[in-house]
């Protein structure tokens, strides 16, 4: 199972980066390239506390949501509904010049998976409290299918 706690793997992630440019086009969703890579920074913000969110209500956190999000081998469904502080189209960051954000994204995944951690793991608002090994998966994972998105 990949995750950014391998350096293959997070080497294939920032690789992957490299290749998106303003231009490219989506095979699926609203968002553009550079919507999406300041969409990815603020999942990375959430993900390290430093950005809150809303509870997003009833199911959520679920264990099988985790457990099928991150250890089921297939593929993330196209269309889940984000949430309203990393959604671009609503209250995520807005995208300022695109090179700058796509340091910022790398800085980002770099700081994740620093050791000492300089930041304390939140309880994700849909999957609860996770292990350093699930949040790692979690973030190959959402990078992933962003990238998959614009055929990165």
């Amino acid at each position: 199972m990949k995750t950014l706690l391998s350096p293959l793997n997070k080497g294939g992630i920032l690789s992957r980066l490299e290749s998106v440019q303003p231009t490219s086009s989506r095979l699926w969703g609203k968002m553009s390239a550079h919507q999406m890579i300041c969409h990815v920074s603020d999942a990375f913000k959430l993900y390290m506390g430093l950005l809150a969110v809303a509870p997003p209500g009833f199911p959520y956190p679920s264990k099988m949501l985790k457990f099928g999000s991150l250890w089921v081998p297939m593929r993330w469904p196209k269309g889940f509904r984000t949430l309203r502080e990393i959604d671009q189209h609503v209250q995520g960051a807005p995208a300022g010049e695109f090179a700058g954000d796509l340091d910022e994204l790398k800085r980002l995944v770099e700081r994740f998976i620093s050791k000492p951690q300089d930041f304390t793991w939140p309880s994700h608002p849909y999957l609860g409290r996770m292990s350093e090994k699930e949040w790692m998966r979690l973030g190959y994972l959402h990078t992933d299918h962003h990238l998959r998105q614009f055929g990165a």
